[in-house]
């Protein structure tokens, strides 16, 4: 665990919850955190993956790659409305938990979130992680040849410079291989060390 700003604490406002981002790679446990964390603090939550459409990423990934990365061009206007109504809703809430694989970094979110903890897991177990999933949710219909050949051409090197955007600009960094409860009680704490009132 590597605190990034030991000497800032948050400051939560009287009038709306603290939105708190769990970041990082497909498959590194942002919607695991995020749940495990808004049943321990009784707060709402909202999920990336729940709010994306065929319009939000780019096309062609591998040439969006190429051309700089620059994930402000992932769009998802549904998830930014939700944010802003889920603020506006939840008044007395401590917490609003959000998974955001991207942190701070783009642009059309940047200033409605207040912290951001990236879970900076190998991208191995990253993988791992995904193929499971896809198996179980694909089935038949899913390609693990063709899925691995797009991995190693170009999906490994957008997650490992994703992650690296967001770990350069984000406040609690989470590199160990631990279990959910542990990964929560972690992040819990550091967040009950860095708030005022």
């Amino acid at each position: 665990m590597k605190d990034k700003i030991a000497a800032k604490p948050f400051i939560r406002s009287l009038n709306k919850p603290t939105v708190i981002a769990i970041s990082g790679a497909s498959g590194c446990g942002k919607t695991t955190l995020v749940k495990q964390l808004a049943k321990r603090f009784e707060c709402p939550y909202l999920l990336f993956d729940d709010y994306i459409d065929k319009e939000s990423y780019p096309i062609n990934m591998e040439a969006w790659y190429h051309q700089g990365a620059n994930v402000s061009l992932i769009k998802t206007t549904r998830f930014i409305d939700a944010i802003t109504a889920a603020l506006n809703f939840f008044h007395d809430d401590k917490y609003l938990f959000i998974e955001e694989p991207f942190g701070r970094q783009r642009d059309s979110l940047a200033l409605l979130i207040d912290t951001v903890v990236l879970l900076d897991m190998p991208q191995e177990l990253c993988l791992e992680r995904v193929i499971q999933r896809n198996k179980l949710n694909g089935g038949d219909n899913f390609n693990l040849a063709s899925y691995l050949k797009k991995y190693n051409d170009y999906f490994k090197d957008i997650y490992v410079n994703a992650v690296t955007q967001v770990r350069n600009n984000c406040d609690l960094v989470l590199d160990e291989e631990l279990a959910p409860l542990e990964l929560t009680e972690k992040t819990s704490q550091w967040l009950q060390r860095h708030e005022t009132f």
